[in-house]
């Protein structure tokens, strides 16, 4: 009986002699558990977002491709549901902003942009989303930020270009810089 527990044993150690295989096992299981959880409401999300299934359907596998490249990271995660989500949001706005061409649809898709960046993602309160938001707002460039608040305040392109004396070109490039930088910022503040 002895010798069977060794060598039930010795199928768990590697060749540096740590048990690495149950700590595998279980990061499989939770990540099997994270999918079957929320494989359906991310793809609604991004089915209602994107209005294609096929879309909807490889945003929600990059997002588990994502989620499984930081699978030894996971216990530094706050709230996996929200890191879901956000990340879904997140691949969203990333394929609207690729396949815009329209200028109608380029002011749909940053309003929609917008409303998900001041969403308040599940799991986190609405005083934190906004301290969040207001810290990566004030962390952009003067010039930058200023153009980010005009727009925020509803203000079209051509009219911040002509407030500001800049081509309206520039007012386009830094919008997205400062949403970008944002995005950025409030991906760490909400994964912390």
């Amino acid at each position: 009986m002895k010798a069977k527990d060794e060598s039930k044993d010795e199928n768990q150690l590697t060749s540096d002699g740590a048990t690495h295989q149950p700590q595998e096992d279980s990061l499989h299981l939770l990540f099997n558990d994270i999918f079957l959880s929320y494989e359906k409401p991310l793809f609604k999300l991004a089915f209602n977002l994107t209005k294609d299934s096929d879309v909807a359907r490889d945003i929600v596998h990059d997002v588990f491709m994502k989620l499984w490249e930081i699978r030894h990271q996971l216990h530094e995660i706050q709230s996996v549901e929200s890191f879901l989500f956000i990340l879904t949001r997140n691949k969203v706005m990333d394929y609207l902003r690729k396949v815009s061409s329209d200028a109608r649809l380029k002011q749909a898709i940053w309003e929609s942009m917008q409303d998900l960046l001041t969403e308040q993602p599940k799991g986190i309160e609405e005083k934190e989303v906004r301290e969040g938001l207001q810290e990566a707002i004030n962390q952009l460039p003067p010039q930058r930020k200023v153009i980010y608040q005009l727009r925020d305040e509803g203000y079209p392109y051509q009219e911040i270009a002509d407030k500001l004396q800049i081509s309206r070109h520039t007012v386009k490039n830094q919008i997205s810089s400062a949403i970008k930088s944002i995005r950025q910022v409030m991906e760490k503040f909400l994964i912390l």
